[in-house]
């Protein structure tokens, strides 16, 4: 045998031998008849050898058919146990699950994840913390926990809270600058990095006429800017409510811009159980921080 045939090509050996028939191979492989007739051609002149005698009512192997389909049947029972071993042991979420999700959010999965632990202890959570969305299609990451109006079609996840936004200040700064005009303020801004959030587009949409004196590109530099008196920014409620220093300007919530946090993964990938254990903890988790997430905690407008 001078090319080697591969598990497809014993497959279909074995399919005719078992049918005794093109079309009845054909069925089982759900492929065409003319399919079966082409590769069964291919796969006798590959190895050099008849592998079936054909006569009017079927085919029947020859001594080297029986020999092949006899191998193709210890294989197929190979494989087979193989799935089944696998699928026993996706049943226990067990293994690295890799998670990503974005600087001001990580700090709030991270005090979560000694539970997670706890519930279960054979998952090893992978996080990276990064606003660059994961190509979770390339499996740059299995779990993506992300603010988004709109997440990809190509995935699958649970929109767990919307998220709100309201804009703040620090009392130094709102001490000494009351303008009931939003525009009248100084303004803390987002540099081209982070011209695609939600924020950038509010921004952009209301304060055309605003000083910004500053631009940052990230959200925890925003609220740290704010915090240091430079002026107003526009903040996830998770974010401004939880900083030291900082009150709303206004007691209530934006009616826009709004987002959502969403739990995402791909198709592929939502039935295996680590992944699916790691979905459920971690949606039940942040749904207990839905307050949180949509500003609606009862000191946030006594700040």
């Amino acid at each position: 045998m001078h090319n080697a045939i591969d598990w497809n090509d014993l497959r279909l050996v074995l399919a005719v031998a078992r049918e005794g028939s093109l079309s009845g191979a054909a069925r089982r492989l759900s492929v065409t008849h003319s399919t079966v007739f082409r590769r069964l051609g291919a796969i006798e002149a590959t190895i050099g050898t008849r592998l079936f005698e054909r006569f009017r009512d079927g085919y029947a192997p020859t001594p080297a058919g029986e020999t092949a389909a006899a191998s193709a049947a210890r294989l197929e029972d190979e494989v087979l146990a193989l799935e089944r071993k696998l699928s026993g042991q996706d049943l226990r979420p067990s293994g690295p699950v890799r998670i990503t999700t974005t600087d001001t959010l990580g700090a709030i999965l991270m005090r979560h994840l000694p539970a997670m632990r706890a519930a279960h202890p054979e998952i090893e959570p992978e996080i990276t913390i990064s606003n660059t969305m994961a190509n979770l299609t390339r499996r740059e990451a299995e779990i993506a926990i992300r603010p988004t109006p709109a997440p990809s079609e190509l995935l699958v996840g649970r929109r767990v809270a919307e998220i709100a936004h309201a804009i703040y200040g620090s009392r130094a700064y709102l001490g000494r600058r009351s303008d009931k005009d939003l525009s009248a303020h100084d303004w803390i801004g987002l540099d081209d990095v982070l011209a695609g959030t939600v924020i950038a587009g509010w921004m952009r949409e209301n304060l055309h006429a605003a000083r910004v004196v500053c631009r940052v590109d990230a959200l925890p530099a925003l609220r740290d800017a704010a915090v240091a008196g430079l002026g107003l920014a526009l903040l996830p409620c998770y974010v401004g409510d939880r900083a030291p220093g900082l009150r709303r300007v206004m007691p209530k919530t934006l009616a826009e811009p709004r987002s959502a946090l969403w739990l995402l993964t791909h198709d592929d990938l939502k039935r295996t159980a680590r992944i699916r254990a790691t979905l459920d903890f971690l949606a039940k988790a942040l749904a207990a921080e839905r307050a949180l997430f949509e500003g609606k905690r009862a000191d946030a407008a006594r700040r």
